[in-house]
């Protein structure tokens, strides 16, 4: 699969655009800028309600090929004005992709080279499916060995990029529940150790919204990290700069109203690899 590492260009929703969510968008767009990272806005999506982009975006596995899944969450369940025309995003943007039926959503996919790390909430989005066939398809669609992981039963969208990501060479970042959750903490562990080298986020102490540091827009060799009005901010910000020490970290400012809305930049963005 392509890996963060390996992506030159950043979509972004237009609903970002509303006056509700456009100082985030404008602290966004002038990081990029800065950076000199090439974006762009994705079409058909104009509604101030499509502000994220990740889940419903199809997977880069190569240069030119593009798996994408079924965008039927069980949290838009009765809010279906949420999900934007995935058909009509993909027509304009001129893709071709791989269609499967399978319930998965971008945020649970971490792209990990030759790994992907996904939560067990593909079980339940996917009961009509054998779990083993159900990894085996996934595997073979995505070119790539599933490592699954337990999900967070306390996180609303069971999604893995608010809980780990990748810090290249079978390296992960883990958010830190070691200072909160001591099962979940452990049985993360005991999923990811056989496959990876874990680094782990450290506050001691607790927040509902740790999560949020780790859903970063990584992006080529910069990382854009979501900074919330938190104590927590700071030593977020400085321990993800320890953990990427060949990547440019950049705070992006102003995100907690999209925080508020359960999620943060990896979230409200889709990044791919482009010629």
């Amino acid at each position: 699969m392509i890996s963060n590492f390996e992506t030159n260009k950043v979509y972004i929703a237009q609903g970002l655009n509303s006056r509700a969510y456009c100082q985030v968008l404008e602290s966004l767009l002038t990081t990029l800028d800065q950076q000199h990272v090439e974006w762009a806005q994705l079409p058909c999506t104009s509604s101030p309600l499509h502000i994220w982009a990740r889940d419903y975006m199809p997977v880069q596995v190569s240069e030119n090929k593009y798996v994408s899944f079924n965008y039927s969450p069980d949290y838009l369940r009765d809010y279906p004005k949420y999900k934007p025309d995935t058909n009509a995003i993909l027509s304009e943007l001129g893709l071709t992709v791989i269609d499967t039926d399978l319930v998965v959503d971008g945020g649970n996919i971490i792209s990990c080279g030759d790994k992907a790390i996904m939560t067990d909430k593909i079980f339940r989005e996917n009961p009509h499916v054998p779990q083993a066939t159900l990894v085996d398809s996934l595997s073979q669609l995505l070119e790539t060995e599933i490592v699954l992981i337990p999900e967070d039963v306390f996180e609303e969208y069971g999604h893995a990029d608010g809980m780990v990501r990748y810090m290249g060479d079978d390296n992960v970042l883990l958010n830190n529940y070691c200072d909160f959750d001591k099962s979940l903490h452990k049985k993360l562990l005991t999923a990811l150790n056989p496959h990876f080298n874990i680094t782990e986020l450290h506050y001691d102490t607790y927040t509902d919204k740790s999560w949020a540091y780790l859903n970063f827009l990584h992006v080529g060799q910069h990382i854009f990290v979501p900074m919330i009005n938190d104590k927590l901010g700071e030593m977020a910000f400085r321990q993800i700069i320890e953990a990427y020490p060949k990547s440019q970290c950049h705070p992006v400012l102003n995100c907690e109203r999209i925080v508020n809305e359960g999620g943060a930049l990896n979230c409200s963005t889709w990044n791919i690899l482009t010629s």
